[in-house]
């Protein structure tokens, strides 16, 4: 499937749940190859999926070898440099998306919006501030501003949901060492102030949300058997536009998935869905 918009079907819809899920691979082909994505959809059936970081274009490499993902139509935004960065989403085939243009002036393909029905939805890789915090100024004084905006034009005509990796622990709750990590990159007072803003601007950390207290993460560095010991933050997430709140049923987290340094997380919503 290529990224021209999705053909409309001619379904009736019914109120019914629909489920998103979002999970940073790094790396499609080595996700696949590990068979960790087919092994994925297999057991949770998503409805939608949302992929960060894929480091590939659609020419190097067959989705559609696994049976798994042939219920999908894909959308691409890969980065212009080759291996790096990059999103996609994988849609079923049941449910009716068109992909809208995004500015993404950086050429990394960080961003990618799809319009259903009833909500838009923006899959997003937003930038690493890096270990020397060399582009934390550009995030701070630009992307962060910039994406907000975007998603606040956009719930102009729909509410919207927005999830990816946002590479920012937001509170002390986030990451099991915040004393440590204060001022490092993802943890930086600018980059928490981010995405206070964003919520202040009236967009729900869905998790957050049902889970008030919940200390559990969704990104583990390599070093020190980080993961196995559970020495992690969260830093994917899934907002939505505060008048959608009452239509959360679930958000969840999946640390046992394997095959990224990322796991995959989810949220389930009331929704008029195909049928």
């Amino acid at each position: 499937m290529t990224n021209a918009k999705l053909l409309k079907k001619e379904i009736s819809t019914v109120a019914d749940t629909i489920k998103l899920f979002s999970w940073n691979v790094n790396g499609l082909r080595a996700v696949l190859r590990k068979g960790s994505l087919q092994e994925f959809l297999n057991e949770y059936q998503p409805d939608v999926l949302c992929l960060q970081e894929i480091k590939c274009n659609p020419g190097q490499l067959d989705l559609f070898e696994s049976e798994a993902l042939r219920k999908y139509d894909v959308l691409w935004n890969p980065a212009k440099r080759l291996g790096y960065s990059g999103t996609a989403v994988l849609v079923n085939k049941n449910l009716s998306a068109e992909k809208k243009e995004t500015h993404d002036k950086l050429n990394e393909g960080r961003i990618i919006t799809l319009e259903f029905d009833d909500f838009y939805l923006v899959n997003v890789y937003t930038p690493n501030s890096k270990p020397d915090l060399s582009r934390l100024k550009l995030r701070h004084d630009e992307w962060d501003p910039e994406f907000k905006n975007l998603l606040k034009e956009l719930e102009k005509k729909k509410p919207v949901v927005a999830c990816g990796d946002f590479n920012c622990a937001h509170e002390e709750v986030d990451l099991a060492r915040p004393k440590q990590n204060h001022h490092n990159a993802g943890f930086t007072d600018e980059e928490r102030e981010g995405i206070t803003n964003l919520c202040n601007a009236g967009f729900t950390d869905t998790f957050r949300f049902l889970h008030a207290k919940a200390k559990r993460y969704t990104w583990w560095s390599h070093w020190g058997k980080a993961r196995e010991n559970n020495v992690g933050w969260r830093i994917d997430y899934f907002f939505i536009s505060d008048i959608l709140k009452n239509k959360l049923k679930e958000a969840e987290i999946y640390e046992s998935q394997q095959g990224s340094d990322h796991c995959p997380i989810s949220i389930t919503m009331e929704q008029n869905r195909c049928k």
